[in-house]
């Protein structure tokens, strides 16, 4: 999880988390794990992750805001909501824990 205006270096995070082969994850995976379409990612999808296979990765900027935004599991509405309340109700919620990371972002 990162801000949308900042450019995702899939180098820096493979190095973050000790993975010499990151990629994204297909549609298949995404209906599997998370029982999401591709484009409706969110971290809402974490309920629908009742094995904890997926590894949720927050941006350490996220942490500055008092806010974030995410869909609902679909890409048509759009939900506000504060980040402590993500991080301190809503993960621990649905059995989830996350890692923090630091993107930068640059070329």
């Amino acid at each position: 999880m990162m801000p949308g205006d900042k450019k995702f270096k899939t180098k820096e995070l493979s190095a973050q988390i000790n993975s010499a082969m990151l990629s994204f994850a297909g549609p298949e995976d995404m209906l599997k794990y998370l029982d999401i379409e591709p484009g409706s990612v969110s971290i809402m999808g974490l309920m629908n992750d009742k094995d904890h296979a997926v590894k949720l990765l927050i941006d350490e900027v996220v942490f500055k805001d008092e806010f974030l935004g995410c869909h609902p599991c679909v890409n048509t509405s759009s939900l506000k909501l504060r980040t402590e309340d993500v991080i301190k109700k809503f993960l621990p919620a649905v059995g989830h824990d996350y890692q923090t990371v630091k993107l930068r972002g640059e070329e």
